[in-house]
């Protein structure tokens, strides 16, 4: 991907600001809105904050999206139950790249 300058965006389209099935998902708009910018690379050059615990960048802005919505962690009244809820996420990931044997194949573990 570094080498063809590929682009890579993760998009999420499922709950915020709170755990999954007791908080409501991200809407239509804000998904489309989301989408359509990483499509026409409007994020290419937009601020980016780095998720500590995903290991990735975060867009500050996006047209037609209010930025609270970007950034998880801030939809979440409860920051500390959100990254307890983060690392389980993320140790699931670990878990399944390493179940996978996906280094195998050369690719790099991120998260």
């Amino acid at each position: 991907m570094e080498s063809n300058r590929t682009r890579c965006i993760l998009l999420n389209t499922g709950w915020t600001g709170g755990p999954a099935g007791k908080s409501p998902r991200i809407s239509i708009s804000n998904t489309r809105a989301l989408l359509n910018a990483a499509l026409s690379g409007e994020f290419d050059g937009v601020g980016m904050d780095m998720d500590p615990i995903f290991n990735l960048r975060v867009p500050k802005s996006c047209p037609g999206v209010d930025p609270e919505v970007l950034n998880p962690r801030s939809t979440w009244p409860d920051v500390v139950a959100y990254d307890d809820a983060a690392r389980r996420v993320r140790d699931m990931f670990r878990s399944n790249f390493k179940k996978n044997g996906f280094a195998a194949f050369g690719i790099d573990e991120v998260l």
